[in-house]
Order: C-alpha cells, then sequence, then structure tokens
C-alpha cells in the first residue's frame, strides 16, 4: 500500500535540494547533528492518530511547545536553524525541520532517507506530555510509540537506536553523558554498548535497559549489534514513518 503525497512545484523542488547543501554545511560546521535530530524527532513524535493532532507541522518553534519540559534546549537549534531558513521562505517550516533531521542523519554517516515534501504548517501546538519519558518502561514506550504515534515494535527499537547520536545534558533532562563513545557518529554502537553493560562515561537511559527485558524488544537489539546495514535499513524506513506522521494518509 503506497501512499498519496502532495504535489509541489519545481521551484519548491529546487529549494529543497539547494537547502539541503546549506544544512549539511552548518550541520558539520556547528557538529549539532544530535540537536538538529531531536528536534525533528520531537516535532513529529506529539502526533496523536487518533486525534490527528500535533506531528510535524512547524508548531514546535512556537513559544509556547518549546517551553515544554521534554523540549528544554531545542531553542538552540531552532537558532542555528533561522538563518537558513531565511534564505527558503518557499520552504514550510514543518518541511524545512523534518528535512534538517534526514541531513542530520546523512551527515554523520547514517542511512539516506527519502524525504518527501508538501507538509503545511499548523498553527496549534499540541498538548504538553506526548513524548516519550526516559525514566518508565515498556508499557510507556509501546503507550507513546504505538498506541498514539501508530508505530510498531520495531522502530521503538530503531528509533532508540538514534542514541548512537548525542549526548544527555543535566540541566536539560535530568541525566548527563553520551550512549557511545563516538556521539557525531551514526552507527550501530549503542545496540553493541547496550548488551556490553553499563560502562563508565557512558549512558544508559530506564527506556533503553527496558529493551534488553522485553522478548519482542531484545531480539532486535540483538540483530542491530551484529548487524549494521540491517539496522541502517530499518532505522530509515521508521525515521520515514516518524517524519510523515499526519502527513501522507496511505491509499
Amino acid at each position: 500500500m503506497g501512499k498519496c503525497y502532495p504535489t509541489v512545484t519545481e521551484e519548491y523542488e529546487k529549494a529543497v535540494e539547494k537547502c539541503k547543501k546549506k544544512l549539511r554545511g552548518l550541520i558539520a560546521e556547528k557538529k549539532c547533528a544530535p540537536l538538529i535530530l531531536r528536534l525533528a524527532w520531537h516535532a513529529a513524535g506529539t502526533y496523536d492518530y487518533k486525534t490527528k493532532t500535533g506531528g510535524p507541522f512547524g508548531t514546535i518553534r512556537s513559544p509556547e511547545e518549546l517551553s515544554h519540559a521534554a523540549n528544554n534546549g531545542l531553542d538552540i537549534a531552532v537558532r542555528l536553524l533561522e538563518p537558513i531558513k531565511q534564505q527558503f521562505p518557499i520552504l514550510s517550516y514543518a518541511d524545512f525541520d523534518q528535512l534538517a533531521g534526514i541531513v542530520a542523519v546523512e551527515v554523520t554517516g547514517g542511512p539516506e532517507i527519502p524525504f518527501h515534501p508538501g507538509r503545511e504548517d499548523k498553527t496549534k501546538p499540541p498538548p504538553e506530555g506526548r513524548l516519550p519519558n526516559a525514566t518508565k518502561g515498556t508499557d510507556h514506550l509501546r503507550q507513546v510509540f504505538g498506541h498514539q504515534m501508530g508505530l510498531s515494535d520495531q522502530d521503538i527499537v530503531t528509533l532508540s537506536g538514534g542514541h548512537t547520536l548525542g549526548r544527555c545534558h543535566k540541566e536539560r533532562s535530568g541525566f548527563e553523558g553520551p550512549w557511545t563513545f563516538n556521539p557525531l557518529i551514526f552507527d550501530n554502537s549503542y545496540f553493541k554498548e547496550l548488551l556490553a553493560g553499563e560502562k563508565e562515561g557512558l549512558l544508559q537511559l530506564p527506556t533503553d535497559k527496558v529493551l534488553l527485558e522485553d522478548p519482542v524488544f531484545r531480539p532486535l537489539v540483538e540483530k542491530y549489534a551484529a548487524d549494521e546495514e540491517a539496522f541502517f535499513r530499518d532505522y530509515a524506513e521508521s525515521h520515514l514513518k516518524l517524519s510523515e506522521l499526519g502527513f501522507a494518509e496511505a491509499e
């Protein structure tokens, strides 16, 4: 079953390609891929498929949504990206933010993720509390990713693998440290370190550790730790789904 994407103009498509080049340069120079990816994820991850509200439609840039506790520090990403966005007024913020997230993965060595433009900006931000809480367990993960967003168990594990990039900051989340020893490289290190157990200098959140305890999640962790190509392939699919929540309906 395919999806029906809106038609955009040739001018719009050209702007997307030019914008990608600018984003690559910024993200490589500022070494801000983890932060940009987090912005894209947090924008999309508020989607509720039952009410068709929230999602990747530009609202995360509103002061109200940026003030949500889960979004601490994302104002930095907004400020970094704004000069590039101003060069491409034709693009919606909704498209721009998701394009930036895809470029962040590619710049750090991750898989190429398809991008379909055409998201329209919305003005009403979602209520606070829709994003995952790092202190909770498997039921919570399935509630947020499955029941709220409509994603699968496999998506939960692959998207968790995106934590191979970046680190937590105590002042933003209450946690401190990176998940891997190379937090600016997108690879399958997250799964390898998770299976290896806690190490000095590395972080494992409660929502990371529960992936090892669940009979569905753990085999996927083991699969991706052993096969980076499989992780990249499945991650690209999951990231695409996340970036298009509420955007393109299946035909």
